[in-house]
């Protein structure tokens, strides 16, 4: 698997996103691709192979790795790995689709037309719904193999010994697993590095939804508050003055409309 390409298209996603998804990116490729390609891939490199049995039962050593391995680590962590990240093109897909749909409005109406889109990259309407969800895909498919992980090997656990009753096995076999301790850890590890992600998704996303609460909610409070207090820069005091002014004018007006009134009829 070509993980050079996957880096270089996903990094293009970084102009597209916050600073918490730029730290979930470093993390996956510094933390996960990398251990992944550098040394999980050797560790388990023999693991079939230097798992035996103490039977020369022809069959019996294969069906019983098959039934403790149902599917390779490996393989399990490269499925995880590819649909973790699949939901950040998406991202880069839909901007693209933005900037193509904003230059055939030009190339339409003119080059003075009015945009589609005050900015194409920027996070809103349906763009700020995709990259939403995309976050939530990610914790989602994160939470899916760890719970699967925790089903195929019981608390992510690497025994030395397994006993395996498995027909065409004679009796109940002893089977040894190749480097348990050394699998227990890159185990260990990959499942430390998939919380820390799931935590970064999810403090992206109620980091996300708590600023666009506050964009929508904050214009109706200021206006609410416009409209049910008085401005702090107009004392009480002040408005009692204004209004005897206000009242002390109006009985000026009224005394001289009065007098010139009185003068026309003399």
């Amino acid at each position: 698997m070509n993980w050079a390409s996957l880096q270089a298209t996903l990094s293009g996603v970084n102009k597209y996103s916050t600073r918490l998804s730029r730290i979930w990116l470093s993390v996956v490729f510094i933390f996960r691709v990398l251990v992944y390609v550098v040394a999980a891939e050797d560790v388990w490199d023999d693991e079939q192979k230097d798992f035996i049995c103490n039977t020369k039962q022809p069959g019996c050593t294969n069906v019983c790795y098959d039934h403790f391995f149902p599917v390779s680590h490996v393989r399990l962590w490269a499925l995880q790995l590819i649909l973790v990240t699949c939901p950040s093109l998406l991202v880069v897909m839909h901007v693209a689709y933005r900037q193509e749909r904003e230059r055939k409005h030009r190339l339409k109406h003119g080059p003075n037309a009015r945009s589609l889109y005050n900015d194409p990259e920027k996070k809103r309407g349906g763009l700020w719904w995709t990259y939403l969800l995309s976050l939530i895909f990610k914790a989602s498919v994160d939470s899916g193999f760890l719970f699967i992980f925790h089903r195929l090997y019981q608390n992510y656990d690497m025994p030395h010994v397994v006993a395996c009753t498995q027909s065409p096995c004679p009796h109940t076999v002893d089977c040894f697993i190749s480097r348990p301790t050394e699998k227990k850890v890159f185990t260990y590890f990959m499942v430390a590095t998939s919380v820390i992600c799931i935590l970064l998704n999810l403090c992206e996303v109620s980091y996300l939804v708590g600023k666009r609460c506050l964009r929508t909610l904050g214009p109706r409070r200021r206006r609410s508050r416009r409209q049910n207090h008085l401005p702090d820069t107009c004392p009480p005091y002040i408005l009692s003055q204004g209004e005897h002014t206000q009242d002390g004018n109006s009985v000026l007006m009224k005394a001289g409309s009065v007098a010139m009134n009185t003068g026309g009829y003399a």
